[in-house]
Order: structure tokens, then sequence, then C-alpha cells
């Protein structure tokens, strides 16, 4: 009986319910590098995948290079965009037909056992076994004969994955749709919007991206005057533009995406209501030659700084914390000549300045 897709999310979500835990192949990705176990779980810096303890081929998983956090947590970019966040979870290359049915088929033969098994969770779980080894499907997902061994090595199942760095479990888990067929080389059915692709890997290559440290050079250095320009800059050479890459391989599946993050601007907060920042805006724009800001030199003490602070009064016995935050335009290339604009990041870093309560100095 042919149903709309509604009908395939109640049917997975009501699978899911059951202790047969689709949501096991809900697969988790995990935040480091780690041996392959089952179920498959996939997506540490330095993992790769492999088989299970049952011999089974787990699903691939995805890898980070380049500027990236080495243990698999969120970077340290903060998205100017609020309404941007990473994938909550998205559908990857899981098992191939003969280890698919295998996992799946002793899944389903133990449910009949199982305490409670009645009513809608067992008219659940005998659609999920006619959807796989009878051919039942319904509008825009067609059914399996016998787990499609026929065709095994001639593409994979694909399974929905959470993001680990996700902390909403109900956005983590709304991958939650059963694991469907691709064949090798072949697009995922249009209906998985969440399907790995280039563009996601993107995404999760901002999320994981970690930008150098952002500590400005001042003249005078940490400690300034009361009315005394307080000059501040970035060389080129201290920071330049960064790279992050995700990449997936498995079977009839080779994608990368890479973002890059380019510096834009700095913007000055002094820590206190009591300063002038120049510009009055706070912003100060990159040069031409890819610095910011210019250079104190000797004989421009009574000059207008292009990027800097003007502090009007003393930090007494403590300090100001000026914060410096860069501004970085990233945009991203994948595979297949894809690409575009990621919303601009920014990071910066907090120091210490002390002011003293001095009207004038000779220098």
């Amino acid at each position: 009986m042919p149903v709309n897709r509604s009908r395939r999310t109640v049917l997975g979500t009501r699978t899911a319910a059951l202790p047969l835990a689709i949501s096991a192949l809900i697969l988790t990705a995990s935040n480091a590098a780690a041996e392959p176990v089952d179920y498959g779980k996939g997506g540490g810096a330095g993992e790769k995948g492999g088989s299970d303890k049952t011999g089974i081929y787990a699903a691939a998983s995805i890898q980070y290079a380049g500027a990236v956090t080495k243990d698999g947590s969120t970077g340290n970019v903060t998205s100017s965009d609020v309404n941007w966040t990473p994938p909550p979870c998205w559908y990857a290359p899981y098992l191939g037909a003969k280890d698919f049915k295998e996992k799946m088929s002793k899944s389903i033969e133990r449910q009949p056992n199982t305490p409670g098994m009645t009513g809608t969770a067992a008219s659940g779980l005998g659609e999920t076994q006619r959807h796989y080894e009878d051919g039942y499907g319904w509008t825009d997902t067609p059914g399996y004969k016998d787990y499609n061994v026929e065709k095994d090595g001639e593409g994979m199942f694909w399974a929905g994955v959470e993001n680990p760095n996700e902390p909403d479990a109900l956005k983590r888990n709304s991958c939650s749709d059963l694991p469907f067929w691709v064949a090798n080389g072949e697009a995922p059915p249009p209906q998985y919007e969440e399907a790995i692709s280039p563009e996601i890997l993107a995404a999760l290559a901002y999320q994981h991206m970690q930008l150098p440290d952002t500590k400005v050079t001042l003249a005078p250095e940490a400690n300034t005057k009361v009315n005394l320009p307080t000059w501040a800059w970035l060389d080129k050479a201290v920071f330049d533009e960064v790279q992050a890459t995700a990449a997936i391989n498995a079977p009839g599946l080779n994608i990368q995406a890479t973002t890059t993050a380019k510096p834009v601007s700095l913007k000055l907060e002094p820590g206190t209501e009591d300063a002038e920042t120049y510009p009055a805006s706070g912003e100060c724009a990159i040069n031409a030659d890819g610095s910011i800001g210019e250079p104190y030199a000797k004989g421009k003490a009574d000059q207008t700084p292009p990027c800097g602070i003007t502090y009007l009064r003393s930090s007494g016995n403590g300090t100001f914390k000026l914060q410096a935050t860069i501004t970085w335009e990233i945009n991203w290339t994948g595979t297949g000549g894809a690409g575009g604009d990621l919303p601009n990041g920014t990071f910066g870093n907090d120091q210490d300045i002390t002011v003293q309560e001095i009207q004038a100095i000779n220098r």
C-alpha cells in the first residue's frame, strides 16, 4: 500500500522505539580516534572505517585535517549568523547488503521474545521485516527483496549518524528514517536532504575549525598611560588564512570539502567605557598587504594611530581586559566543483592592560 514520506517517518520512528534499536543504526560519530566498534560508529579525527568484532564492515568515518581540533570537539569559531548551526545529524554509508542482512535479520529475530512486544510495536517490527525481505515499500521508498543481497558489492545501505557535538537530543536523533540503499556512484534519493554531501562536510569542517590566537602587538605594550594613544597592529606573518578539510571515503563514495577562513578585520574592545578607539567603531580594516593597523615608530607619539586605543582613566590597582577579535570571511570548495560562502566567523583573545595615571610622557 503506497503511502507518503510521513509514512516512512512514522515507520522509522515506531521501529526506533523498539529494543531492536534502529537507534543502534542511528550511528553516533565518536569524538576522537578509536578502534572500530559494533554498529560502526564513525567520525573521529583519526578514526577509520573497518570491521567490527563480528567481522561486519563498519560505517565509513569522516576524516578531518588542517586547522581543526585534534579531539573531535567543537572548534573556537563563533558564527556571525546566530541562525546558522552545523548539521545535527546526517545519513552516511553504513553496511553492504550481506552485512546489513546479517545484522538486521538477527535483531529482528530476537524481537518477538522481548517482553511487551505487542500491538503497535509488533506491527512496526513486522512492517520493517516485510520492507527488507518482501519488497514492501511506499511512495518514494521502495522495498527490498532479501535485503538486496543480489546487489552486494554494488552499493551500501545508508543510516543516520548523530553529530555528537549537537546538544539538542531531539535534533541529534532527527535522522531517524530506516536505512536505505544507495548504489555505488549514484546520489542518494532526493527525499534524504540530510544525506552526506560536500556542503554538509563543509559545515562540519567549519564546526571543527580551530583559528589561531589573536594577540595584537601594542605600543606601549602591557603598560600604557592615561590619554596616551596606544597603537595596535597585526603583521601578516602573525596570522593568515587557514583551512580545514572534512572527507568521507566508502565504496562508491569519495567526497570532501575544504573551508577557508580569511581574516578581514580586527575589532578592539578596551574593557572599559572610559576609552576611545581608532577608528571610532573599533573595527580596524585589513591593509592591502594583509596586515592590520600600523606598527608604532619613533616620532609618532603625538599622531592618531590608524588602529588603537586611548584610555581616559587609570586602571587603578588592576587591569583592563582588552579584547581583540578577528572577523574571518569563510568560504568552501568541495568535490565536483561545489562551493559557496559560509557565515563569517569570529574569534578573539583577552589581553591585560595596565593604565597608569600620568598625563604626559616623553618617548
